[in-house]
Formats: structure tokens, C-alpha cells, sequence
């Protein structure tokens, strides 16, 4: 589908120099001289390069069409996940580098969202938010104040966070997945 170089947003997938591209930053940009353009950061799906390019509201390029399908995880091997479609049981393995450190935040029957460009996965969207257990802290210290500090934590599957000084080891904290920052604590 062709749209026009001013109608680029951040989270767009473009087919732009044989290549899929992520758009990760626009600015509209008016110079004193000559006509405006979108000034757009690109990150290459498949390779992880960057790329900057200016496109004229007059130009256009092709934006990808990606299909969404829900799966539901089922188990991790060495160097992969496995996810199955929850419609018609089918199952679909995915490398561990796509998703990165977030394949440590699966859970069994967790539903998550899939990219597909030409029947290959893109990428996976993960719930906004998980909730996990402090594996271990540091003590806090006496006189620290909650806004001002805070303190690293190893969550349950290894993953290293930074937390408010009043949450302690056995603790139950809900995790935004797309920032792996902590969002409150449960009681």
C-alpha cells in the first residue's frame, strides 16, 4: 500500500531499498528554503541496521501489511519458542533472537500477539504488563526516600530490574514488558 512521505508514523513497517524497515522516529521538518520533509530514523527488521532518510510529502513508498494472528506459548527449547494458534492448533517455532531478553517473561498459556510479513514472523508483541516474583534485593537503607532511589532486584526468571527501596526478596511485582521497568507492587 502506497502512502505519501508526510504520512509516516514511529511504529510503521515500510519496504523501502529492498529491505523491511521499522520507523522508530519521525520530525516534520520546514526549512526557510525549499519545500518541507519527514525526517524519518529507520531500523532494519532483519538486519538491525539503522538508516535515516528524508522523504518529500510528494514522494511515497510502499508501507508494509502485516497479518496479526493470537498464540498462546507453550515451551522453550535452546534456541527457540514454540507458540500455538489457539483457533486451529496449529503449532509455529520462533527464534529466541526475536524476541530477546523478553523470551525470559513467557509463561505457559500466556497469549501473545504475532507480526507475520509473507507468512515469516516479525516480530511478538507481549501483554503490556506480567507479574513476577523478587528473587532477591538488597536490604534497604535507613533514610533513603521512595522518590529519590532506587535498588536493583533479580526477578524470578534472572532478569535484572531497578525497584523502589520498600520492595523486598519474595515480593510480588506487576513488570511492563516493553520497558522492563517496575509498575507497582501487589499485596
Amino acid at each position: 500500500m502506497k502512502i505519501l512521505g508526510n504520512e509516516i508514523k514511529p511504529g510503521m513497517i515500510l519496504e523501502h531499498k529492498n529491505d523491511l524497515w521499522s520507523v522508530l522516529k519521525t520530525q516534520h521538518v520546514k526549512p526557510g528554503k525549499g519545500g518541507a520533509f519527514n525526517q524519518v530514523e529507520l531500523k532494519s527488521v532483519k538486519k538491525g541496521t539503522k538508516l535515516n532518510e528524508r522523504f518529500r510529502s510528494s514522494d511515497s513508498v510502499e508501507r508494509a501489511i502485516l497479518d496479526d494472528k493470537k498464540f498462546g506459548f507453550l515451551y522453550e527449547d535452546e534456541n527457540s519458542c514454540h507458540f500455538m494458534d489457539k483457533t486451529n492448533f496449529e503449532q509455529i517455532k520462533i527464534e529466541k533472537s526475536l524476541l530477546g531478553q523478553r523470551s525470559k517473561l513467557l509463561k505457559e498459556n500466556m497469549e501473545v500477539n504475532v507480526q507475520f510479513y509473507d507468512e515469516q514472523a516479525l516480530s511478538v508483541e507481549l501483554p503490556t504488563t506480567v507479574e513476577l516474583k523478587i528473587e532477591s534485593t538488597d536490604a534497604s537503607i535507613k533514610g533513603q526516600t521512595a522518590s529519590s532511589s532506587y535498588k536493583p532486584a533479580v526477578l524470578e526468571n534472572g532478569i535484572k530490574i531497578m525497584v523502589p527501596p520498600f520492595i523486598n526478596s519474595d515480593d510480588k511485582i506487576v513488570l511492563d514488558t516493553r520497558t522492563l521497568e517496575y509498575i507497582k507492587k501487589i499485596k
